[in-house]
């Protein structure tokens, strides 16, 4: 080693004990790098975020960076995904009042119905002893149509720690959302709203920060996590224009553990091969956005479906629609909100996989999934299409 070298190890060692991972910028931007080093030396000064097999992230200052350079250190940013609502309605359903909590407009919303095939519904049922992780913004676990849902809560996104037990606080309102639509239980009281599959259990993973921004490697880990705790089901209701190596990892890994993992695919459409990833890979079932007339949204991405073998998954392809559009479902602050977006759209596919989850099958996952298709109802335009797929899974 030169004396130059070793005159920049030392500098770099005193360096890391100062400029190591730095909380408050971590919170507030883009410092999140993937470092392809499975040296002990470099990831005590770098500091680590999460640790993977050929690497770690870390939060890296310029300093650090600069220096990795220097000594051939192969780094690269971490990439992002953002939630995934098209369309926010500020209206609250029947604000509540000093001694009675918030009220739904509607126990039984329009996607609930058209799931069932029962406009008449008044109560759903289903999801027993079936676990649904939601990786999101977290859930306000103290929602009264939510709390005897939350089976684990558990925060990916702190700056201080990669990882939190016992937290998922829900600033943002869209994991509480998503968590609803899946198995919302109508509260002890009845006189809540209704999800999917009420009797269904929630692994609440808060992977996104308030603002709706989420790093892929926390998302990674957490879906690792998800697998490793028993999860059935994966809900992301979250996606990115490009890949992350990542997630793609985390993504294989759960699925060969036999979890069925369902993502929104975007809302960049109505351009042909403008679904996000992961919804874009065949491991992951791609879900597009409907509205209450059966029709896809125009914002909904679509798939590449109609370059590829009709009703044979291919990476691209969008693989079922349900009902997206000005969707009532629970909301932070024990209260209740209508949202838009392919991120409303996943969490019916989630929770009717949790209705139909084939427990006693070799593999759960892929029988229920091919259920799924089987009661799919074809949409427009006929056949396996870019916009639809396979089309609308119902009861």
């Amino acid at each position: 080693m030169t004396k130059y070298s070793a005159f920049f190890l030392v500098f770099f060692i005193v360096l890391g004990s100062f400029a190591l991972y730095s909380p408050a910028r971590a919170a507030t931007e883009d410092t999140r790098y993937f470092v392809k080093s499975t040296s002990a030396f470099w990831k005590k000064s770098f500091g680590i975020r999460n640790s993977f097999e050929d690497g770690f992230t870390t939060d890296a200052t310029e300093w650090q960076l600069k220096l990795a350079k220097i000594f051939g250190v192969e780094v690269e940013p971490v990439k992002k995904l953002y939630i995934l609502p098209a369309v926010i309605t500020p209206v609250q359903s029947k604000s509540s009042t000093a001694g009675t909590r918030a009220r739904p407009s509607d126990q039984t919303p329009w996607g609930v119905e058209t799931i069932y095939s029962n406009p008449l519904i008044n109560k759903t049922s289903g999801g027993l002893n079936v676990n649904v992780a939601v990786l999101d913004t977290g859930i306000d676990k103290s929602h009264p149509d939510l709390k005897a849902r939350v089976k684990e809560c558990k925060d990916f996104t702190s700056a201080k720690t990669p990882f939190t037990e016992g937290k998922c606080d829900d600033k943002n309102g869209h994991g509480t959302h998503v968590a609803g639509i899946i198995a919302a239980d109508g509260g002890s009281d009845n006189l809540g709203i209704y999800g999917i599959a009420p009797e269904a259990d929630i692994l609440a993973y808060k992977v996104c920060m308030n603002n709706g921004s989420c790093w892929a490697d926390d998302v990674a880990v957490a879906i690792t996590a998800a697998a490793d705790s028993g999860a059935n089901i994966i809900n992301l209701s979250l996606g990115s224009d490009s890949e992350s190596n990542l997630i793609k990892k985390a993504v294989a890994y759960a699925s060969g553990k036999n979890v069925l993992i369902v993502s929104a695919a975007g809302n960049d459409g109505p351009y042909q091969g403008s679904i996000d990833y992961p919804a874009s890979y065949t491991e992951v079932v791609g879900v597009g956005a409907l509205d209450s007339n059966l029709q896809v949204t125009e914002w909904s991405s679509r798939g590449l479906n109609s370059k590829s073998t009709p009703y044979v998954l291919e990476n691209g392809d969008i693989e079922f629609a349900a009902p997206g559009a000005n969707i009532e479902s629970t909301w932070k602050d024990d209260g209740y909100v209508v949202l838009s977006g392919t991120s409303m759209a996943t969490p019916h596919i989630s929770g009717l996989a949790a209705k139909l989850w084939q427990k006693d099958a070799a593999n759960p996952a892929v029988e229920t999934r091919s259920l799924l298709r089987q009661f799919s109802k074809d949409l427009f335009p006929a056949g396996d299409d870019d916009d639809s797929g396979w089309g609308l899974p119902t009861l």
